[in-house]
């Protein structure tokens, strides 16, 4: 069985890696200086963290699946993620980079409002962010400034100047990933496409009355994604969140059986999975304008 490290500071991932720690709440890593390389272990989070890997030292498991993290890639994470690393046997120094920052060092500050908006690092398995050339060299420099702050004595700007060059490199990787995700656009549209196809399959059958309304995660599950990258990449594609296409869709469905099928208004509530059929009327009243039984008057 893998240890398991609770990485609730940065000297404690400094720690681990035999790294020396320069502020308690910041630190830019560089494992090719680790002077203990640990193997076969699990991390639970409590501090956000971000590595760039240039070599193929290292698989990291994100639940039963491989992170997609090769050469030239960029992984995440946040407090409260867990992660198995499993070093390849013979390297001895793994080449990776990264940033770890502590949730107190942003508490307060307009990152701390902001860093929900960094989805990024609620994406999983095979959703690593894939850098070119270029890409990497601006990465590399935003850590070097980082790391240039914490070499300097620490005074009133220290950690204002911290959370500006932490939101830079952050918003960078949002930049990074709006270009993947174009340069993916065929298999985000065939991905879309599927979705569109499992949620006409969930109203063909009973799914509705037995599970209820259906969860954004369980369209990511059934397309393999996690569903942070699954709800961004319909987000990029269509322009409305995954919520909001599931609801439009019931909206949709409901208007049919409103109009054609004889059926009571609870009926069509119960039939699309609401467990009250206020909350039906709610929504349709909020998407349409109207409620039900209006809309059934009108037409």
């Amino acid at each position: 069985m893998d240890k398991i490290i609770q990485l609730d500071s940065i000297d404690a991932y400094n720690k681990l890696y035999g790294l020396k720690t320069l502020h308690p709440l910041v630190a830019v890593v560089d494992l090719t200086k680790a002077t203990n390389i640990p193997n076969h272990f699990k991390v639970n989070y409590g501090i956000y963290a971000l590595y760039l890997k240039n070599g193929v030292a290292c698989t990291m498991k994100y639940g039963r699946k491989n992170y997609d993290y090769q050469e030239g890639t960029i992984v995440s994470f946040a407090p409260g993620q867990a992660v198995s690393v499993e070093m390849i046997e013979n390297e001895i120094s793994p080449n990776v980079y990264g940033l770890l920052f502590h949730p107190d060092l942003i508490h307060g500050t307009s990152l701390g409002d902001k860093i929900d908006r960094y989805t990024f690092f609620e994406y999983g398995q095979a959703e690593a962010l894939h850098l070119s050339e270029q890409e990497r060299s601006i990465f590399m420099d935003c850590l070097k400034k980082i790391e240039y702050e914490l070499h300097y004595p620490v005074d009133k700007h220290s950690r204002n100047l911290l959370n500006v060059q932490i939101e830079l490199i952050l918003d960078y990787c949002m930049r990074f990933y709006d270009r993947q995700f174009c340069t993916r656009a065929k298999v985000n549209s065939d991905i879309l496409t599927r979705f569109e196809q499992l949620l006409n399959d969930y109203y063909k059958g009973e799914e509705p009355l037995k599970n209820g309304l259906p969860s954004v995660k369980y369209f990511a599950d059934k397309v393999f994604l996690s569903p942070g990258y699954f709800g961004d990449l319909v987000k990029k594609e269509t322009g409305q969140t995954a919520q909001d296409y599931i609801q439009r869709k019931i909206i949709e469905l409901s208007k049919h059986k409103l109009l054609s099928g004889g059926m009571s208004i609870s009926e069509v509530a119960y039939s699309m999975g609401f467990q009250y059929p206020q909350h039906f009327i709610r929504l349709f009243k909020r998407e349409t304008g109207s409620t039900p039984g209006e809309y059934k008057k009108q037409n």
